[in-house]
């Protein structure tokens, strides 16, 4: 039987594809403020500014390809059960192959109705929408936890990582929660492992490997198989 394989990804797994976050200097994020565009708040005062903000964002999705690191992990699915959970809203881990995708924070190639959470619907390819647009009768919104809003795949995420047999956290400052907390909920004795180029500080058994994504994955595959 394959061990389960549990991966946490953060904004460094997609930087080598050419995605910045609002953290980073330049880009899409020097013209907006965040709260206005990825809060609850903003979200209710400005309805049109938040849908313009996201339209550019997949816009910007459409220029860019998974990478090295995205492929490495659809690699490792040949030699273990993997569940990846990460806090990335675009679908490069989809894209690369990978089966068995967790979002925390929802998806940018995807809206909801605004009168039923539970009605999400995925964009074409250029889709773009406004507070106009109507999808089977509904107002739609980003299908997107914006801050001050409740995590709902937090607790399901938890579950998969207490059954698993290698936790594996890659490209994250492990500074934003509730996903930061998800290394609690480890079982005692499973190897933990953690990928980043600036890492913050972890327990003394978690495994560091300081690099970025593409290159720590590929260190990360040999300890694995060595290990195995």
């Amino acid at each position: 039987m394959k061990k389960h394989l549990v991966i946490s990804t953060g904004a460094g797994m997609s930087a080598e594809s050419g995605i910045s976050t609002f953290r980073d200097a330049g880009g899409l994020w020097e013209r907006y403020l965040v709260m206005q565009v990825c809060s609850a708040d903003g979200f209710a005062a400005n309805p049109a500014l938040v849908h313009q903000f996201y339209n550019e964002r997949r816009s910007q999705l459409d220029t860019v390809e998974p990478n090295a690191g995205h492929r490495a992990l659809v690699e490792l699915e040949r030699d273990f059960d993997v569940d990846i959970i990460t806090q990335n809203v675009d679908d490069l881990h989809e894209r690369a192959g990978s089966t068995r995708v967790h979002h925390l924070h929802g998806e940018l190639r995807k809206v909801r109705a605004l009168d039923d959470e539970s009605l999400v619907y995925a964009l074409r390819p250029g889709e773009c929408t406004t507070p106009d647009t109507r999808i089977d009768g509904h107002a739609v919104r980003p299908h997107i936890v914006f801050f001050q809003e409740a995590v709902p795949e937090f607790e399901p995420a938890t579950a998969i990582v207490g059954a698993a047999d290698i936790f594996v956290i890659i490209g994250t400052t492990l500074s934003v929660y509730p996903a930061a907390a998800l290394l609690r909920y480890v079982r005692p004795g499973v190897p933990v492992y953690y990928i980043d180029p600036n890492p913050a500080d972890v327990p003394p058994h978690v495994h560091v490997i300081r690099a970025g994504a593409s290159e720590g994955i590929a260190r990360l595959a040999r300890l694995l198989h060595t290990e195995a």
